[in-house]
């Protein structure tokens, strides 16, 4: 049987190519995602590749209905290998223009979809499944024109240091990965090269897993 991902924020940038990186390694995947076409096109691209796709339209923002359909997803595959989280918010305001509800707002995407994520597919986790999450430099130097972005990466970041030590005793492990660099479609921070980077964060040795990994390029 092959192993299972769980892609939330799946779209065309680096969910899109560590979706591929798992499909190429014979994993299925399901993709959580808010825009259809972009589910569409990776679900055909993934298929080519050799993967069963399972797919869901959904604002993760809004927990009940995120949990519900990461809940079904995880029924119909009955188990639940790894759980990626990518989703954070870019707008562009600094601290003088930022309202709070602009930043809880950012932040409900940002870093408490995972909890709603995290918390749906759990139960169908066991002992060598895997966590994995976008970070960025944003978390430590932070643009102060997108202010929100940096509260996020550093939350998120956080929050992954907390779900490990909680869920370390069953044997899943937890790793954010951050991306000390701007995505560029060439280069070493292509989104390719970011996936290779979270593949090698998933599969560190248990005995000296790190809850963060940074990415150089």
């Amino acid at each position: 049987m092959s192993p299972v991902a769980i892609v939330v924020g799946a779209g065309p940038g680096v969910s899109g190519s560590f979706a591929r990186r798992l499909a190429d390694e014979g994993w299925d995947v399901g993709l959580v995602g808010a825009d259809q076409a972009v589910l569409d096109e990776l679900t055909r691209d993934l298929e080519g590749r050799g993967a069963t796709v399972g797919t869901a339209l959904a604002d993760v923002t809004d927990s009940a209905t995120a949990s519900a359909a990461l809940t079904r997803m995880a029924e119909h595959t009955g188990r639940v290998d790894l759980l990626h989280f990518n989703p954070s918010a870019f707008r562009e305001k600094d601290p003088l223009e930022l309202s709070v509800a602009e930043l809880l707002e950012d932040v409900a995407l940002g870093v408490g979809a995972l909890l709603t994520a995290v918390q749906a597919v759990r139960r169908f986790m066991s002992a060598g499944a895997r966590v994995t999450v976008t970070g960025s430099m944003a978390a430590d130097a932070p643009w102060h024109k997108a202010a929100s972005l940096g509260v996020q990466k550093a939350g998120v970041r956080n929050l992954v240091h907390s779900i490990d030590a909680t869920l370390k005793e069953d044997g899943i492990r937890a790793v954010s990965v951050t991306v000390r660099g701007t995505l560029a479609k060439e280069g070493p921070f292509t989104p390719d090269r970011v996936a290779e980077a979270l593949w090698a964060a998933m599969r560190q040795d248990e005995a000296s897993w790190r809850t963060e990994v940074p990415y150089e390029g």
